[in-house]
């Protein structure tokens, strides 16, 4: 790499090489340094201009007399003394009243309450993140997760709802359950219900509407899998005709309150999806005119197509009404945290968030992961990344935002993927560049974490499995942020699973996830048959695999005296963890072999589409959750209810 581009490309936190999982060096190409300056918005195109680019950057850091953001105790005075004497100062509190300072060389801030504040220096913006040093840690609970929209049987047909959601939450709390996991429940894309993955949504601060209930509504789509195009297609007819209905009988004040309340966000949304009725659900493909949220001629969409807007903002109230009512329901019934969602990693690159908000994320490139022995080719998620430098101008409100959004319902949070706060995998748009690792901005984002829980009164998990950077989960503890650890992961060498004793007490252990097979599944290699099934793997790979999986399961039986005949010996050897906190699986309590998820497959595994064998209503007197609940209370994990 040339100097300029070398050095750009190091302070702009371009990693310079990374070791793959085969301990081998990959060091940055030229090439992907370019495009991922590109993508931050600091062109490098030529050796000239990536000059340019690093002066003005140099400069910019040269200018200012604090760093970009720094990290506050609550209710603690502190000190900073500057480079200069500076000619103003001011700080702006969160709820947007200033106060002056005593200009200076030195800087003597008030104690400041929880949030995040603005100190304004001779022009110059520094974020004030005004944390707790630790969240606190919950006692040792369990709870249950499991597929908000498989929450219907075949004969009922449909897609789990919302309403489904509180019934579910009753019976789980009613057994002792301290929360009940969801995949994420982010706003999708309506106008294209072939794209139902949570782990791709449209807009991580709106709710998925395709669980929305509606009242005395019957969905005739019925079957062990759901039809999506035509439940979605029966769903939005009933909720048009109950809306124009809605509408007829006035202006409902809890309605309009909402309106009011979400302001120009929630207008551009609603107008980004009345856009995707006409245009389609991805921006990209829409006319060059309408691509721009801040363009005259969607300003005059928006004014023509009144109904159309606020029939989407009201889609919106009705899955935040019904949300709420949900995790009240999971309180009532004595659940410690009630609900415990799932934050997606990124957002997709044409939906509804990048349209609404370009300026904060990364252009040109996606998230994804290198090479390794599961994907040589290595990859590629097609969602769009936070830019660092961005987020940090912005003041980390968009990632504030995400995170009191799932708050606002969930007691428990999960961040998906959250080894992106130490560093996220970019890969270009065009292949033919290879990616490389950005360093992302941790510790400002752990403390914004830090501060939505506390406001919350919250716990959080981050997802950290994977290729894990070094010290990343140390800072998590130090946060009081708990990881996963998977049952079926932690073996110390083939066969040699770790026991119960060992687990890191900062987490929350469960024995598989949603991409992984069930306990049934493992056991039977269930995931392996569906890969040779669908040619993933041959049947040397597949023999091979079915082997080794052999191996695993006789190890863990001969660790946990389970046999095959049921999950109570994996669920007791879970409670046994010394993890805070353990989720057992619905399709597990169930006996399910088959997964919700087979990642790397579109088409050729029903992902996400399997409904389970019992009602809703059910689930409160199944035999086998009476029968888990008593082993965590054997184990020493609490009964979930409050006190």
């Amino acid at each position: 790499m040339s100097d300029p581009l070398h050095d750009l490309a190091r302070i702009s936190g371009i990693h310079e090489d990374f070791w793959d999982l085969s301990g081998r060096r990959i060091e940055t190409a030229p090439d992907t340094a370019r495009a991922l300056l590109a993508a931050m918005g600091r062109p490098a195109g030529t050796d000239a201009e990536a000059a340019a680019t690093l002066a003005a950057v140099q400069a910019e850091a040269a200018a200012r007399p604090l760093p970009w953001w720094l990290v506050l105790e609550p209710d603690t005075p502190s000190h900073h003394t500057l480079p200069r004497t500076v000619a103003s100062m001011r700080l702006i509190h969160e709820d947007g009243t200033e106060i002056a300072l005593a200009p200076g060389a030195e800087i003597g801030l008030p104690a400041l309450p929880l949030g995040i504040h603005i100190l304004v220096v001779d022009g110059h913006q520094t974020t004030l993140l005004v944390a707790p040093a630790r969240l606190p840690l919950p006692e040792r609970d369990w709870g249950v997760t499991l597929p908000l929209y498989g929450l219907r049987t075949a004969d009922e047909g449909g897609i789990g709802d919302y309403r489904d959601l509180a019934v579910a939450a009753a019976g789980l709390g009613a057994a002792g359950a301290a929360f009940v996991g969801l995949n994420p429940v982010h706003a999708g894309f309506p106008a294209d219900p072939n794209a139902f993955s949570p782990y791709s949504p449209s807009h991580r601060r709106r709710l998925s509407t395709s669980h929305i209930a509606v009242p005395g509504f019957r969905l005739k789509s019925s079957g062990a899998l759901i039809d999506y195009p035509a439940t979605l297609a029966h769903q939005r007819e009933a909720l048009e005709t109950v809306f124009d209905l809605a509408e007829a009988d006035g202006p409902d004040p809890a309605f309009e309150t909402f309106l009011e309340t979400g302001g120009a966000s929630l207008l551009r949304f609603a107008t980004h999806q009345a856009l995707s009725d006409i245009d389609g659900s991805y921006w990209c493909h829409w006319p060059a005119a309408y691509q721009n949220a801040a363009s005259a001629e969607v300003a005059k969409f928006r004014a023509a197509n009144p109904r159309q807007i606020r029939f989407h903002a009201w889609l919106q109230y009705l899955a935040d009404r019904q949300l709420l009512a949900a995790a009240e329901a999971a309180k009532a019934a004595g659940m410690r945290f009630g609900l415990y969602l799932d934050l997606a990693v990124g957002t997709h690159p044409h939906g509804a968030e990048t349209w609404s908000e370009p300026e904060v994320f990364a252009k040109g490139v996606s998230l994804g992961a290198p090479p390794d022995a599961f994907s040589p080719d290595g990859q590629v998620w097609a969602l769009s990344p936070f830019n660092p430098h961005a987020l940090a101008r912005m003041n980390f409100r968009p990632l504030a935002e995400t995170l009191r959004r799932q708050l606002r319902y969930a007691g428990l949070l999960r961040i998906d993927h959250v080894l992106g706060f130490e560093r996220a995998f970019w890969a270009p748009d065009d292949r033919s560049i290879p990616g490389t690792y950005v360093a992302m901005p941790r510790d400002a984002m752990l403390a914004v974490v830090r501060i939505e829980a506390a406001r919350a009164g919250a716990s959080v998990i981050g997802e950290d499995l994977g290729n894990i950077p070094e010290g990343l989960q140390g800072a998590l503890e130090d946060a009081g942020i708990m990881g996963c650890r998977v049952a079926m992961f932690e073996q110390q060498g083939h066969g040699s699973f770790r026991p119960p004793e060992e687990y890191t007490e900062i987490a929350l252990a469960s024995f598989s996830t949603h991409d992984l097979p069930t306990w049934a599944g493992w056991r039977e290699g269930r995931d392996i048959e569906a890969r040779h099934r669908i040619g993933i793997l041959d049947d040397a790979e597949a023999e091979s695999a079915q082997d080794w999986r052999r191996d695993e399961v006789a190890g863990f039986d001969a660790l946990a005296g389970s046999n095959g005949d049921g999950p109570d010996p994996m669920h007791r050897f879970l409670g046994r963890t010394k993890s805070r906190l353990v989720a057992l699986q619905i399709e597990d309590l169930l006996g399910l072999a088959d997964q919700a998820n087979l990642p790397g497959t579109i088409d050729s595994y029903p992902n996400w589409r399997r409904r389970l064998p019992v009602t809703a209503e059910a689930l409160a007197g199944l035999p086998e959750l009476a029968h888990a609940a008593k082993i965590m209370k054997e184990t020493g994990r609490k009964t979930g209810r409050q006190e």
